[in-house]
């Protein structure tokens, strides 16, 4: 029991980075079949904050702190941050790439998140100690990793599944691949993505009350997407229609599980672990995403990829090694805490001794002195 309650949080971040996967080619195949990231951005966030506001309703009526403005302003704007500008340039970007190239850009998050967390101080680093040395090292190789998956080639690995023409890439025509112009939305939408996560960890102080948080930054967002779109979208009244396609599926899937699911799994994750922990398993995506593409979308795996995968798992195991000496060595100073009354308390019950000692010699002077 105390194995499973210490893995729950790399269990859960792990399933948290399967489902960003998945969610990353199906986006990728109704991108294709022509989705607007913009009706994403929406419909994502308005099935999300439907489905989930009931449970929170429920779940959390005793516990739900009062709202605040200073906690509504910091939900709207968690709503605009990651709901609304990084998934459209997230899903922009992806219409001139591919989903794997997509997915290694995001890894740009760990070490923004980073960065923003020591600034902020709610990451400690301590340069004189191994561990803090270790964790900058383990953020540089994940974003090493991430960026030789996407400049380095090499010889392409021939799968026996990528050789057959799966008709999907016909479909990317009308999408012009620009690596150049998808890799500065990425870099654009990282930095939201990164400061979502500081926010959402600032927030999470304040109003603990994970189910009902997400619901709010879902309706936020959606909300805030609705205004984006009918200026960006103006005159296009089809991306508004529905249909039981895989542009349906993906408004279901990406707004259960990627908007949902993971804004509360990585609340309470970051309530635990802090913003660090939870950015540094972003890499791990990007080798799920290499690995189902190759299947579902019959993208061409090579060397680099590979070899990029195999230095981000290595990042990724440094920067999770030095998180697991902060929690040591913040046991020990608890444990220490808790000593210190017990050995504060010495001194006075020898003091305590000395002045009855004292009190019993000043009675005795006193019936010398009268006898």
């Amino acid at each position: 029991m105390g194995f499973l309650k210490h893995a729950n949080p790399y269990l859960a971040m792990t399933f948290v980075q399967v489902g960003f996967a998945g969610s990353a080619i199906i986006a990728k195949s109704a991108l294709n079949q022509g989705m607007s990231h913009y009706a994403l951005s929406i419909y994502r966030n308005l099935f999300a904050a439907v489905a989930f506001a009931p449970f929170a309703v429920v779940l959390e009526r005793k516990v739900r702190p009062r709202m605040t403005f200073s906690v509504l302003w910091k939900i709207l704007l968690l709503g605009l941050l990651e709901p609304v500008i990084d998934q459209n340039l997230y899903y922009a970007a992806m219409k001139y790439t591919t989903a794997t190239f997509t997915a290694a850009m995001t890894n740009m998050v760990p070490a923004l998140t980073f960065l923003l967390a020591w600034i902020l101080r709610l990451e400690q680093v301590n340069l004189r100690r191994i561990d803090g040395l270790v964790k900058i090292a383990g953020t540089a190789v994940t974003v090493g990793g991430a960026m030789i998956m996407t400049l380095v080639k090499g010889p392409t690995i021939g799968l026996p599944w990528t050789k057959a023409d799966t008709g999907v890439h016909s479909s990317t025509v009308a999408n012009p691949q620009d690596p150049i112009k998808g890799a500065l939305m990425l870099a654009a939408g990282c930095f939201c993505w990164a400061n979502f996560y500081i926010l959402q960890a600032i927030t999470l102080k304040s109003y603990p009350a994970g189910l009902s948080l997400t619901s709010m930054i879902c309706m936020a967002g959606a909300l805030q997407a609705i205004a984006v779109t009918l200026v960006a979208e103006r005159g296009n009244s089809s991306i508004w229609s529905i249909h039981f396609d895989t542009i349906l599926l993906c408004y279901v899937y990406c707004g259960l599980i990627s908007s949902g699911v993971t804004y509360y799994v990585t609340g309470l994750i970051l309530r635990a672990k802090g913003p660090v922990f939870v950015a540094a398993f972003n890499p791990l995506s990007m080798v799920i995403v290499a690995i189902m593409s190759s299947f579902i979308l019959a993208e061409q795996l090579n060397f680099g990829r590979v070899f990029g995968a195999v230095i981000i798992m290595l990042g990724l195991y440094l920067v999770i090694w030095g998180k697991s000496k902060d929690k040591c060595l913040l046991s020990k100073s608890n444990n220490i805490d808790q000593i210190a009354p017990i050995d504060q308390q010495l001194p006075d019950k020898n003091l305590s001794t000395k002045s009855s000692i004292d009190e019993k010699s000043e009675a005795n002077i006193a019936g010398d002195n009268a006898a």
